[in-house]
């Protein structure tokens, strides 16, 4: 049993830490033998998606954004597509003739929404980016420059999450942070392990139609891309900014639709398992992405029991060990009964947030194996934020 509880130890604190201190080191010394090749202007015809379900609210304040991009247009196509939404986004599009609208009655999802956009998307490069997140005006030129490089068949940005203290879900920032973190590495040491949806773009000829069931359509769509043997390059200047999920109990709902789509993911991009064909994308991806979504939520659920049995047989250690952990948990209850009560506290933040993602990995399995997460999801709730603050 202590062999066990120490490879669980050691598979856990690979997973959050040991790879961020590998790939930290691994990029570092990357970059000192090759230099990064210094990017010139590049500014190609580009097409910019956004895919809208029932956000008439926002869209008003999404459209300025988009047409306050630093980006020639006459080289920049914006389309927004809204099927199955039951709002009055046609009304507020209408005053825009700039912008093309495509709408169908039928809602399948952000997955079929942009297959059927894609046919519209005559400009060699594509970016997608969600409605309830703001770009920064440079986002476009930032994502552009790298496909100067033949090599890349997609990028992506960085996504922000704004810090607001109303939020109860604000937690979501300090995990995005770190997240942001491990994506630049991963793209310096070769290529970003998925994408994210509030910013992407890809070459327009490596598309491929997502089945309609897709729940990570961002991240499936960019890892097709590395099997095909092209890199996705992390651009942090080009970002995203958006609200926190209004609740702790929305924020939870957001990450178990997350985990459902993660073990979709893992079955679908299983090529990318076999070491023997991309042996350095395989240990990222494992690394990054696997792991997290698989093995060390299972051995953290397994270090409480063994650590129970060998502390009542041996003491000592074993039960210093076995106290920190019932602390850890006590502290992440405590953080829930604040954030559902209204009340934040940083100092239960971290042990909150961690146990959450992890409890969210099973709940999420269960959804895929039972295939109940559907791709039309019921969206998590999210602050409002003004065009000005996601500026700042």
């Amino acid at each position: 049993m202590e062999i066990s509880l120490w490879i669980a130890v050691a598979l856990v604190f690979y997973t959050y830490f040991g790879y961020a201190l590998v790939a930290w080191v691994w990029a570092k010394t990357k970059s000192i033998i090759t230099k990064p090749e210094q990017l010139k202007d590049f500014e190609p015809e580009v097409t910019l998606v956004v895919p809208a379900y029932n956000e008439a609210p926002i869209l008003q304040g999404k459209i300025e954004n988009c047409l306050s991009l630093d980006y020639p247009a006459d080289k920049l196509r914006i389309i927004f597509i809204t099927d199955g939404s039951t709002d009055n986004a046609a009304e507020i599009l209408a005053a825009y003739p700039q912008i093309q609208h495509l709408h169908s009655p039928a809602r399948g999802g952000k997955s079929l929404a942009e297959n059927r956009a894609m046919q519209h998307v005559q400009t060699p490069f594509v970016i997608f980016t969600d409605c309830n997140s703001y770009l920064n005006k440079e986002a476009v030129t930032e994502m552009a420059k790298h496909y100067q490089d033949p090599q890349v068949g997609a990028v992506s940005g960085e996504k922000k999450v704004m810090a607001m203290e109303t939020s109860p879900g604000a937690g979501e920032g300090l995990y995005w942070k770190y997240e942001s973190f491990l994506k630049r590495c991963d793209s310096d040491i070769y290529s970003l392990m998925g994408a994210a949806g509030e910013l992407v773009s890809f070459r327009t000829a490596l598309y491929e139609p997502l089945e309609r069931d897709t729940i990570l359509d961002d991240f499936v769509q960019s890892l097709r891309i590395v099997e095909k043997g092209f890199k996705v390059v992390y651009e942090p200047a080009a970002f995203a900014t958006e609200a926190p999920s209004t609740s702790i109990a929305e924020e939870m709902k957001r990450k178990v639709r997350i985990c459902a789509g993660g073990w979709q993911s893992m079955v679908r991009l299983s090529s990318l398992l076999n070491p023997f064909r991309q042996p350095v994308v395989t240990f990222l991806y494992v690394s990054h992405r696997v792991l997290r979504w698989s093995l060390a939520p299972l051995m953290l659920a397994l270090l409480l029991p063994l650590n129970l049995a060998i502390a009542w047989q041996e003491g000592n250690f074993y039960s210093i060990l076995l106290a920190l952990q019932v602390a850890f948990y006590f502290m992440s209850w405590l953080g829930w009964q604040a954030e559902t009560r209204g009340r934040k506290s940083k100092l239960l933040l971290v042990p909150l947030y961690f146990t959450m993602m992890n409890v969210a990995v099973f709940a999420g399995f269960f959804r895929f194996m039972r295939n109940s997460q559907p791709a039309a999801w019921e969206k998590a709730e999210r602050a409002v934020i003004s065009t000005s603050s996601a500026r700042t």
